[in-house]
């Protein structure tokens, strides 16, 4: 019944602010953009592993939903390097950017997180972010 069904509430990268953001303030944003997309991440990890509980192939409503989380992911990662690239403080855009990648990481897309990973001036933030993850350490190594 459509009468029931409510319309999904916007989704923090589909706010655009008239203003500029300033450093702070896009850091602030990339963080909740990350966030809010970290749940959507999961689910395409955890949809990923496989077919579904019974043994059965996925039904077209799960395939549809599954499109639609990897569009709601592509525009949050979209919206959050859009913001990243404003910030002109070395340090700040640093953990910015790797807070992307642990984004991209957590979905899956390693070939984003390393070329992402390129992007980071700070050596003590790249060491840190192997660390955490150490697929990161394994793909630099082979390229």
């Amino acid at each position: 019944m459509r009468w029931f069904q409510k319309d999904q509430p916007p989704d923090v990268w589909e706010f655009v602010s008239d203003q500029p953001l300033g450093d702070i303030g896009a850091a602030q944003k990339i963080r909740e953009i990350c966030a809010s997309a970290a749940s959507i991440a999961e689910t395409m990890t955890a949809g990923a592993n496989g077919k579904a509980p019974s043994g059965k192939a996925p039904n077209s409503k799960a395939a549809n939903n599954k499109a639609v989380d990897g569009e709601r992911y592509q525009a949050a990662v979209k919206r959050a390097l859009e913001l990243a690239k404003q910030i002109s403080d070395d340090a700040m855009r640093d953990v910015s950017v790797s807070q992307i990648i642990s984004l991209s990481v957590k979905a899956g897309h390693m070939k984003t997180a390393r070329v992402l990973l390129r992007a980071i001036r700070s050596d003590r933030t790249q060491a840190e972010l192997m660390s955490v993850h150490p697929a990161l350490i394994d793909q630099e190594a082979a390229s």
